[in-house]
């Protein structure tokens, strides 16, 4: 008995450690903002709206395919393409539905680090977001299509 009460109380105070390195509300709030900042600067047609997001050193991946050699690799871009894409992308207002979805789920948060899922209408998005200077920003993105062919 007195064993079990030891192990019992080391899962208590592991816990409460554990409380203490993660967010607050409004760090929930604000991860999720700046995930929808990421996807709403394209559909808004707004750089700087993608600018808030993402921290000047952010690199997004995803896997692609030579269609000459149909070979796949890696591609990558970075926030100031992503920044000049949100200038023109969606200036049509015809690359996106009326109602597009756009869910944020938080993967994983500690005081200064987190991962999120973002989940558009085509694509999914894994992201990195860093609290620098009391703010958040993203620093990764690995994303893919819902239809791996497309790439």
């Amino acid at each position: 008995m007195n064993y079990m009460f030891k192990i019992v109380l080391v899962c208590c105070i592991s816990l409460l450690a554990y409380q203490t390195n993660a967010q607050s509300k409004q760090d929930s709030l604000d991860i999720k903002q700046v995930a929808l900042d990421y996807l709403e600067a394209q559909h808004n047609v707004n750089p700087k709206q993608f600018e808030r997001a993402a921290h000047p050193r952010m690199a997004k991946r995803t896997f692609w395919k030579n269609k000459a050699t149909n070979k796949e690799y890696l591609r990558e871009t970075f926030t100031d393409f992503m920044v000049i894409l949100s200038e023109f992308y969606n200036s049509n207002g015809d690359k996106f539905p009326k109602k597009p979805k756009k869910e944020v789920i938080i993967l994983d948060v500690l005081d200064k680090t987190a991962s999120v899922k973002l989940i558009a209408d085509e694509w999914i998005d894994y992201m990195h977001i860093v609290k620098i200077n009391d703010t958040w920003k993203i620093v990764n993105v690995l994303w893919q299509f819902n239809d791996s062919s497309k790439h």
